[in-house]
């Protein structure tokens, strides 16, 4: 009976894999993936909690050394657990777990590769969606724009989930931290989970307010320069607490 125990167990680890992760691919996910996994899904579901995004309409992505943690294809960030935990290689090779990455990677591939980025969020955000169908680059209507280094650009359309949406992407991201996306929505990257989805909120709270006072009857809001927004950000590189 106790042999018969062992060989249910063992096949059932063969089934699951080490620490939860499906063997298929290899190797189980380390305690700092595992950690970092926690705080992605907890962050797509902040996205879902604040409206920047409609059920799977977004995705998260954390760099862990070489291997980027992605939330998966279709799967609503309800549903994910710790087992769900689904990475890549910096050359897109998955590397953990059997859920399908997002179908956008390429545009998450695509920044880190060219970027000291830790952390990336693309939402669909409803005004950063709508000014992104109205102007090549949002008005500088606040000096936040300055923290997230100058006047946010607009990425040209391309087909979800390409190549040339990724090289839009980053040619609108040239020494920037987000930017948004031509009748798509938004992307922005960070040191940290947190300061990337910070980002991201920053810019649709600019993208509100740029539509909220462009809708007045007959008056047109006042625009910050560029040495004005470039003078805030050089202010805000030293804001907050520090040590």
């Amino acid at each position: 009976m106790a042999e018969q125990r062992r060989d249910q167990r063992g096949e059932r680890e063969a089934r699951e894999g080490v620490q939860g992760v499906p063997q298929g691919w290899g190797r189980g996910a380390s305690t700092e993936e595992r950690h970092a996994w926690e705080a992605l899904v907890a962050t797509a579901r902040r996205t879902v909690a604040d409206g920047l995004v409609v059920g799977t309409s977004g995705n998260v992505s954390v760099r862990v050394e070489d291997t980027v943690l992605v939330t998966p294809s279709g799967v609503p960030y309800d549903r994910l657990t710790p087992q769900d935990v689904t990475g890549v290689g910096l050359d897109g090779r998955q590397v953990l777990g059997t859920l399908v990455p997002t179908s956008e990677l390429p545009m998450h591939l695509a920044v880190y590769r060219t970027t000291d980025a830790r952390a990336v969020v693309h939402t669909h955000a409803v005004h950063a969606t709508a000014v992104s169908t109205l102007v090549p680059e949002l008005p500088a209507i606040h000096y936040m724009a300055g923290a997230l280094g100058g006047p946010v650009r607009v990425a040209p359309y391309a087909t979800y989930g390409s190549d040339e949406l990724a090289e839009n992407m980053l040619h609108a991201l040239a020494d920037r931290t987000a930017c948004l996306l031509q009748n798509h929505g938004t992307m922005a990257y960070g040191t940290t989970l947190d300061q990337a989805y910070d980002r991201t909120a920053q810019l649709e709270w600019m993208c509100r307010l740029w539509l909220t006072a462009a809708s007045v009857p007959g008056l047109s809001p006042t625009l910050l320069s560029r040495e004005q927004v470039a003078e805030a950000g050089e202010k805000l590189r030293g804001y907050g607490q520090r040590g």
